[in-house]
């Protein structure tokens, strides 16, 4: 056989075993069972799939390739990368290792293995289209580095890895685009790996949130000639939370939020992107208008904040 053929054949002997059909019990009396793809990334039982994929369900029913069904608790979820991860109580489990995302090339082969319409343990394979992408979860969010593929998925790979040729796990197929052909996405291997600890440690992922209200507002050249501002709209205040990480910084109705640490903030979605770990602290450079709401660089400075939990609600 060919090195293509080898190649496929070599990840398929390792990391097979370790993926697993997820069948999910109806969410109540008139809705239909659904099902989806996992992987197992530890011998002590832990699965990471997609969060759609196991829903608002607080327990699951795992198909492994041996014929062996098993009990999975939902550990945790993010909806705003998609992931999910389940626990099963068992160990000694094949398992699959996470590699680095960051490594991939556009042009690289890589393997899905999942259970596309029911038909589990569905090898296809492809190379990688494009790296860096963005997608919107289902809370809006921006999924930041999505890997892009032409591997074939169908409804029921979502969950399932996709993985290098070395029989590392790359990414975690999330989505494909209907009606076309050949365009498939993955959530990164390294956004996986941060989840994944979010998860273990806290059952949740803990995102660092400002406490504004804002407006996108576009920016005059003028504007961006005074202030060195290279972004062709701004984010202003126009209401800050009481007692919020921002509040306390000093932030005020009004001010014009510029960077980030160090990042150059043009939209919401980049206030996101550039917000620190919980409890990290983080500067904010400011423009806050003078008399009349005239704009000066004189008026730009910086307030150091120490970002917080985002509260649930």
């Amino acid at each position: 056989m060919d090195a293509y053929s080898n190649a496929v054949i070599d990840v398929v002997e390792k990391v097979g075993d370790a993926v697993v059909a997820i069948n999910v019990p109806p969410a109540g009396p008139d809705s239909p069972p659904s099902a989806g793809s996992g992987v197992v990334i530890s011998p002590d039982g832990f699965v990471l799939t997609n969060a759609h994929v196991v829903g608002d369900s607080p327990s699951v029913s795992l198909n492994f390739t041996d014929g062996r069904t098993m009990p999975a608790a939902v550990r945790g979820r993010d909806v705003a990368t998609d992931l999910a991860l389940l626990r099963v109580d068992q160990g000694g489990l094949p398992f699959a290792t996470l590699g680095s995302s960051k490594q991939l090339q556009v042009g690289q082969l890589v393997v899905a293995i999942g259970n596309p319409l029911g038909f589990q343990s569905t090898v296809s394979a492809g190379v990688v289209s494009a790296l860096g992408r963005s997608m919107r979860a289902k809370d809006g969010r921006l999924i930041e580095n999505i890997v892009q593929t032409d591997v074939a998925l169908n409804p029921g790979n979502s969950g399932g890895p996709l993985v290098d040729s070395r029989g590392m796990v790359v990414g975690i197929n999330t989505a494909i685009i209907a009606q076309a052909q050949n365009i498939s996405f993955s959530v990164p291997a390294a956004t996986a790996e941060w989840v994944v600890a979010e998860l273990m440690e806290h059952g949740k992922v803990r995102r660092a949130y400002l406490g504004l209200g804002c407006h996108v507002r576009p920016v005059s050249r003028a504007f961006q000639r005074e202030l060195s501002f290279s972004r062709p709209s701004t984010v202003q205040a126009i209401q800050v939370l009481p007692t919020s990480p921002a509040h306390r910084a000093g932030v005020q109705e009004g001010d014009y939020l510029l960077e980030v640490a160090g990042t150059p903030i043009g939209s919401v979605d980049e206030i996101f992107q550039a917000l620190p770990l919980v409890g990290a602290s983080v500067n904010l450079k400011l423009l806050r208008p003078g008399p009349g709401g005239a704009i000066s660089a004189n008026n730009v400075f910086t307030l150091q904040m120490t970002a917080e939990e985002r509260p649930v609600q």
